[in-house]
C-alpha cells in the first residue's frame, strides 16, 4: 500500500461518525415521537377548520359502558338536519356546559333545518328532563377511553415547561457535533502519516 494509498485511507477516517449505542438509540426514538406528536397536532388543528372535528373529555360516567368517564372523543359538527335516533351528539347550551348523550327521538324544529331531539345517557333509566331545539349539534365519531387525564396533565403550565425544556435539551445533545475518529492513519510500521501534498 502506497503512502497516497495511506492518506486517502485517512481522510475517509477522518469524517466525523456519529456514536452508537443505547443512548443515541433512545435519543433517537424520542425525537421521533415529539415529530409525530408535532404532526398529529397540525392534523387536529387542519381538521378542526375544515371538517369541524374537534375533542371533547367526558368527566363523568353518564354514557358508560359505551364511552366511560376519562374517555376523549372525537366531535363532528352536522346540521341537526342529519341527526338519526342512536347518535350519541353534544349539544351546546347557553350559560351550562354542554351534555352529551345518545339521541332517543327526532322532531321538526321551528325552522325547516331545526330540530328537537331528546336524549338519554347510556347509564341513565331516563331520558334527559327536557327537549333540546337545535340547528346543529356535534356528532361523536369515536371515543378513547382513559386518556382525558393524560391531556390534562399536559395543559398543566409546569408540565408543558418541562417538556419544553427536555425536548430543548435532548435535540442539543442529539446533534451536538462528536469528534472525528479515526482521523489519522498509519504506515506498516505503526507510526503516523504525515499528511503531505500528493504524490504525482
Amino acid at each position: 500500500m502506497t503512502r497516497r494509498d495511506l492518506r486517502e485511507q485517512a481522510h475517509a477516517g477522518a469524517l466525523p461518525r456519529r456514536g452508537g449505542g443505547f443512548g443515541r438509540m433512545l435519543a433517537d426514538v424520542v425525537l421521533w415521537v415529539a415529530a409525530l406528536g408535532g404532526v398529529l397536532c397540525m392534523l387536529l388543528v387542519v381538521l378542526a377548520l375544515t371538517a369541524q372535528i374537534t375533542l371533547i373529555m367526558f368527566s363523568t360516567g353518564s354514557m358508560s359502558p359505551t364511552i366511560p368517564a376519562g374517555s376523549v372523543a372525537a366531535v363532528q359538527r352536522v346540521p341537526a338536519s342529519e341527526v338519526r335516533v342512536g347518535d350519541v351528539v353534544t349539544v351546546d347550551r347557553p350559560g351550562e356546559l354542554p351534555v352529551t348523550h345518545r339521541v332517543t327521538s327526532v322532531a321538526a324544529g321551528a325552522g325547516a333545518d331545526d330540530r328537537v331531539i331528546t336524549m338519554r345517557g347510556d347509564a341513565n333509566a331516563a331520558d334527559d328532563p327536557f327537549p333540546y331545539p337545535v340547528s346543529s349539534v356535534r356528532r361523536v365519531l369515536f371515543a378513547v377511553p382513559g386518556v382525558a387525564s393524560v391531556i390534562v396533565a399536559l395543559g398543566d403550565p409546569v408540565v408543558l415547561g418541562g417538556i419544553t425544556l427536555a425536548a430543548s435539551a435532548l435535540v442539543v445533545w442529539a446533534f451536538w457535533p462528536r469528534p472525528a475518529r479515526g482521523s489519522r492513519a498509519t504506515d506498516a510500521a505503526g507510526e503516523a502519516v504525515p499528511r503531505k501534498a500528493d504524490d504525482t
